[in-house]
């Protein structure tokens, strides 16, 4: 089994950083799920369900910002109804 370190400040505002064994990296937590620089996950409202996407390069995580922009709208939308 190997070593994990992860560590998480809050700043506030669901504004973070992150701290692990392979660097620190900025986040934002909503009610809706979390974005930082290396991944993406997004609640469903379905308990124990969730999408999460991990970014290999910068382009991906454009990407996948905007997958999470369009899946948290959704989400939001159909529990607005």
């Amino acid at each position: 089994m190997g070593f994990k370190f992860q560590k998480r400040i809050n700043l506030g505002g669901g504004f973070g950083l992150n701290i692990s064994k392979s660097g620190i990296s900025p986040s934002l937590r909503t009610q809706f799920g979390s974005i930082s620089n290396k991944k993406i996950s997004a609640k469903t409202g379905i308990p124990g369900v969730s999408y999460n996407n991990t970014f290999k390069s910068s382009r991906s995580g454009c990407t996948g910002i905007f997958l999470i922009g369009i899946i948290t709208f959704l989400i939001y939308i159909i529990k607005h109804q």
